[in-house]
């Protein structure tokens, strides 16, 4: 089960396999074959628990983009056959 909620300036993510990388201004997020980057100001993860794939972040969040398949692109014959 995924999940995304966001509250004021709490925002708690299931449904994620790793952390990739976190900073005040960025976090990267792996769930699955997905990379979700998350930007705004004073980004802090609060709660990680990979086991349940849980993670819990604190901030002034501007932007949450979820690139597909880990933003990789796909073969060229797939992308001219679509």
């Amino acid at each position: 089960m995924e999940v995304l909620h966001l509250e004021g300036n709490s925002l708690f993510i299931k449904g994620i396999t790793k952390v990739i990388s976190s900073s005040q201004t960025q976090a990267v997020i792996e769930k699955g074959e997905n990379v979700m980057v998350i930007s705004g100001n004073n980004i802090e993860v609060k709660k990680l628990n990979l086991d349940e794939g849980e993670v819990y972040l604190s901030g002034n969040f501007n932007l949450i983009k979820l690139n597909e398949h880990g933003g990789k692109k796909q073969p060229l014959i797939k992308r001219i056959f679509k």
